[in-house]
């Protein structure tokens, strides 16, 4: 009779445990129904094909940032006099190629609002595309640019004088902006077709510079990954 009631005792300690482990676990499945299914996409990585959506800082060969998706830092450049541009988030294919010459991003600035774009090459595109792969949500990464091949060009004393430039007021260091298009064509006959490129004056001679208008490196952050169907 007496092992009896211990065996009872028992029994009933061990129901009153697993319902309390039961209950635990109920509580633990509402927080995470809670949530929704985005705690799920931080556990999976971009896989080729997949559609991502970045943010991104693009840096010069100084180490300087001059475009960027976060707008809070743009905004405070501007008012510490710095120039770094505001742009949108940019959209990729996971280690597919660019099928274009460039990719054009709109950029902001205070007195044009988003009427001007900025020109990604395929190169680099290409660049960020396989970079992202295995990357997961808000993961974040530095990637290198500087595979895209050399972007250096010069322009001669007559070059500059032609597009109303003063050699004499050029030093080394200096950024310059150039139009660029996929068209070249359409730079030959309108100036304002083309999209914007930011370049580093990196030589002076009195009878002329050279300019890099590569991209060494970017930041970048996964905000969304859409999965190949």
């Amino acid at each position: 009779m007496g092992e009896t009631k211990k065996q009872e005792a028992a029994r009933k300690k061990r129901n009153k445990i697993l319902a309390i482990i039961a209950g635990g676990l109920f509580v633990v499945l509402m927080i995470v129904s809670g949530m929704g299914s985005g705690w799920i996409s931080g556990f999976v990585a971009v896989k080729p094909g997949d559609t991502v959506v970045i943010d991104y800082t693009l840096y010069d060969a100084a180490g300087q940032p001059f475009l960027t998706t976060d707008q809070t830092a743009a905004q405070q450049a501007v008012a510490a006099g710095k120039n770094l541009l505001y742009t949108r988030q940019l959209t990729v294919i996971a280690n597919q190629s660019s099928t274009t010459n460039l990719t054009a991003i709109q950029v902001y600035s205070p007195a044009d609002g988003w009427t001007k774009s900025f020109a990604i090459f395929n190169s680099e595109y290409n660049a960020i595309s396989s970079g992202v792969v295995g990357m997961r949500a808000n993961e974040e990464k530095q990637i290198s640019l500087a595979g895209a091949g050399s972007m250096s060009q010069t322009w001669s004393a007559e070059q500059l004088i032609h597009n109303n430039v003063n050699i004499s007021e050029i030093n080394v260091g200096d950024m310059l902006t150039m139009g660029v298009s996929d068209v070249p064509a359409e730079l030959a006959t309108n100036s304002s077709a083309g999209y914007l490129r930011l370049g580093e004056v990196t030589q002076k001679t009195s009878d002329g510079i050279v300019v890099d208008f590569g991209i060494p490196t970017a930041d970048i952050r996964v905000y969304s990954i859409n999965a190949q169907s």
